[in-house]
């Protein structure tokens, strides 16, 4: 960057500093999103150097699983959970981005063993995603795309019924009350294809398998599995 930019944004950070999305504390020339001590301390999983880790043990036997992973552990009143409430309510896109390319730059050798020859995102319904102006897990998956090369389709599994939160419902609820909201357009795009599901949290993996099945209606050969975080 030419020194005269740097004085500018030197100057704007002054009055609009930009912010941790962890601890909250002012970010310094050079880090973005995450300051460097939260980044560093963060509840990395490390899951992609366990092919039978506690997130894919939640799919093995429910369908034909490449892998599953998660870039970090989430727990309530957490950094993980600043993060990710950034990401969803506080509308800042960005974070997604950041997110998918720097877990991204952690797997993308491990991931190059089984890769995946497209990357879909959950989808959100029309409603929430109007209301939010984006879709977090979208987000997440172009940052993903930039570094691994994958790339992203949000056309071809779609949400057609908005559902009300899911916190209190058991992993069976969770799943009769998803089993039916996707859909898949287009469905020569996946077939004989190894897909990657991307999503921002997850919990009991309802979502996901209810993303899975339908793929997998439309032809898939393998779903593979990406989240932020796994819920513990």
């Amino acid at each position: 960057m030419p020194p005269f930019l740097n004085y500018i944004s030197d100057f704007f950070s002054l009055f609009f500093p930009e912010v941790c999305g962890c601890c909250g504390g002012k970010l310094i020339r050079g880090e973005k999103i995450i300051c460097t001590t939260c980044r560093f301390d963060l509840p990395y999983t490390n899951f992609h150097r366990d092919k039978d880790n506690a997130l894919a043990r939640q799919f093995q036997g429910h369908f034909n699983l490449g892998f599953a992973i998660a870039c970090f552990y989430f727990r309530q009143d957490s950094k993980v959970q600043s993060l990710i409430h950034q990401l969803k309510y506080r509308d800042r896109p960005e974070t997604g981005l950041w997110l998918g390319r720097h877990y991204g730059n952690r797997i993308k050798e491990y991931i190059r063993m089984d890769l995946p020859e497209l990357i879909i995102p959950v989808p959100l319904h029309k409603k929430r995603q109007k209301q939010r102006g984006y879709n977090q897990s979208e987000c997440i998956a172009q940052g993903l795309s930039e570094i691994t090369g994958i790339p992203v389709d949000i056309t071809v599994l779609q949400r057609s019924s908005y559902t009300d939160t899911q916190t209190r419902k058991s992993r069976f609820q969770r799943f009769e009350n998803m089993k039916d909201v996707f859909s898949v357009h287009e469905a020569g795009k996946v077939a004989e294809k190894h897909v990657l599901i991307v999503d921002d949290v997850i919990t009991t993996g309802a979502t996901i398998e209810a993303c899975a099945l339908k793929l997998f209606e439309s032809g898939a050969a393998k779903v593979s599995i990406s989240s932020v975080a796994f819920a513990v």
